[in-house]
């Protein structure tokens, strides 16, 4: 794995993690409870971290 390439996927997940982390904080502050939020958050990051996964996919 060369070094841009590695870049990227650390730029993806850290894409992810953030999107999840508003995704949570968002939902928390619309009145979720804690454990709901962090199970939307949670959703939210696997979501994207799928989406990234697969468009490297149908790329190759």
């Amino acid at each position: 794995m060369t070094a841009t390439q590695l870049l990227a996927l650390l730029l993806a997940f850290s894409a992810a993690l953030h999107l999840g982390g508003a995704a949570a904080f968002t939902a928390w502050r619309g009145g979720t409870p804690v454990a709901h939020a962090l199970l939307i958050g949670g959703g939210a990051t696997g979501s994207a971290c799928a989406l990234y996964v697969s468009a490297v996919a149908s790329y190759r």
